[in-house]
């Protein structure tokens, strides 16, 4: 979920072209929920096997990757590692909004309320370790490098584009910016129409670019005083001050008046270290190879009974991308 400073925080919408040539760090956990949220059923339910197991994540991380090679971006997918102590409470709380959400569902699903049951099912969604280490497996297999993060996997994307081994970090939360990424990339998976819960109406989802620099100099603030604006409202490591929302936070913050209300926040000096001195893994090597499409088609086919005749047309995308790169020297990338 993240932390929410959207009201403050400007953002530019691009295309995918835009970011051609360019490395971008995708928060793995953070996307493949979107998978999980987004590709469904009528009713909600999950893309599901022969054998009922989940599909919806290996479908979008393979379909959209492809989108995402085909305009020239290379992908790195950082993935969680053991979340810090401080955000226990955070993940207690998720488990009871989830299994409140999964009863709901199944009521809508017993009164055929099709548009209850999605919206539900949406806030349901789980990964399993199998399900994360068949994502490796697949990652690995379309020749795309994955990094284990020892902590949160938006701070080591985040120190990956600070030390300009990757372009930017991927991610719809915000918590990438508080660890101190130059650039945040949004709705790079989920661009194109959207339709908008309970109502038959869509909305045209488009890529955005966030700055740091340009967040931190329009507001006249540094990265402390944003993070403390970030503790005020509420962050995945601490419950924020009721009342306080992304603008009030900003001018206590701005007018150095943030003390009082930190010190009603028994972890505030804590949840501020582990923003500016996260746990990350500084021995990363990135490396890039040919996809292995028999593995691919092991995995997806064979395994999960994906059409091959699509795949296969997907893979066709895939070389077709890879040769057009090659021909333009974007086999470089910065």
């Amino acid at each position: 979920m993240g932390v929410n400073i959207r009201e403050i925080v400007k953002s530019r919408e691009i295309s995918l072209e835009e970011l051609s040539g360019k490395k971008i760090a995708f928060d793995a956990y953070n996307i493949l929920y979107q998978f999980l949220s987004a590709i469904r059923q009528r009713d909600g339910s999950l893309l599901q096997d022969s054998k009922g197991r989940v599909t919806s994540h290996l479908s979008g991380l393979f379909y959209r990757t492809i989108n995402i090679l085909e305009a020239g971006i290379k992908p790195v997918f950082v993935f969680d590692g053991v979340s810090p102590e401080l955000k226990k409470e955070t993940q207690a709380s998720r488990k009871i909004i989830k299994e409140k959400a999964m009863e709901k569902y199944a009521q809508a699903v017993k009164e055929g309320d099709d548009v209850n049951a999605r919206k539900y099912a949406q806030q349901t969604s789980h990964l399993t370790k199998d399900m994360v280490s068949e994502c490796k497996e697949l990652i690995k297999a379309i020749g795309l490098p994955t990094v284990q993060a020892v902590g949160e996997g938006e701070a080591e994307a985040a120190y990956m584009a600070k030390k300009a081994m990757v372009y930017a970090v991927a991610s719809q939360d915000y918590d990438s910016l508080l660890f101190g990424t130059p650039f945040l990339i949004r709705n790079i998976t989920i661009s194109g129409k959207k339709k908008l819960p309970g109502r038959d109406i869509y909305k045209e989802i488009k890529p955005e670019i966030i700055s740091l620099s340009d967040i931190l100099n329009s507001h006249g603030i540094d990265i402390d005083q944003l993070i403390k604006a970030a503790i005020l409202i509420g962050t995945d490591f601490n419950v924020g001050i009721k009342g306080i929302g992304p603008k009030k936070a900003l001018e206590l913050v701005k007018m150095h008046n943030e003390y009082k209300h930190l010190s009603e926040i028994p972890r505030a000096e804590r949840v501020l270290n582990l923003f500016k001195n996260p746990a990350i893994s500084t021995g990363i090597s990135l490396s890039w190879k040919e996809p292995d499409e028999s593995k691919i088609k092991e995995i997806l086919c064979k395994r999960h009974d994906f059409s091959e005749k699509r795949v296969e047309n997907a893979l066709k995308r895939l070389k077709e991308s890879a040769k057009k790169r090659k021909q333009t020297g974007l086999d470089s990338f910065s």
